[in-house]
């Protein structure tokens, strides 16, 4: 009895160190972007600055898609919890799906901008848009991350890592996928109310 307690006592703590581990990571990349957008606001006073610049509606789509994957992530854990395994390989694939729609949609967003004349560098950019490409395309690269991160999940998942007992990995890329979708709303809200 007393070694069930053991291992259970550690995997609760593991678990705990991880989920903090991670919390760690997510206050840095909060902090990192509160400087990019303290910037942006800085910058926004400048002569040049953009005052009637629409945002492109690939990124409207793109906001609509990343909830649906933190709907479908929740989806997934709820499942696993449940050791229902085909509802959670399902909600993982469709998840995986979204967000590859959402780098679609945001790389669309970048074309359409382009071909509105806006640009990231050179004679024809403007700090306004050069804000808004920096700020995606960082976005953009952590939710690489998370994509990289959900694949494992999936490996892991199909390998039968997870069930309604041991559901540490699709809780922690839950918590940084439900991060990178609250981040990509609070952006898009900057950019299109603080023009």
């Amino acid at each position: 009895m007393d070694m069930t307690m053991s291992v259970q006592e550690h995997k609760e703590r593991t678990a705990r160190s991880y989920k903090l581990l991670l919390l760690f990571a997510i206050a840095s990349m909060t902090m990192m972007f509160a400087g990019i957008v303290s910037a942006f606001v800085v910058s926004k006073s400048r002569e040049d600055w953009l005052k009637d610049f629409h945002l492109p509606i690939a990124f409207y789509f793109s906001t609509a898609i990343i909830i649906l994957c933190s709907v479908t992530f929740l989806l997934a854990k709820k499942a696993i919890q449940k050791d229902n395994r085909q509802a959670t390989t399902v909600f993982l694939l469709l998840t995986f799906t979204l967000g590859m729609g959402f780098v679609f949609c945001q790389f669309t967003g970048f074309e359409q901008l382009m071909k509105s004349g806006y640009f990231f560098t050179g004679p024809e950019s403007n700090i306004a848009t050069t804000f808004l490409y920096v700020i995606a395309s960082v976005h953009l690269v952590h939710l690489a991350g998370g994509l990289i991160s959900l694949l494992i999940i999936i490996y892991n998942h199909f390998k039968q890592k997870y069930n309604s007992t041991q559901t540490l990995g699709i809780e922690l890329g839950a918590m940084y996928w439900h991060f990178l979708d609250l981040l990509w709303i609070c952006l898009f809200l900057l950019l299109y109310f603080f023009r």
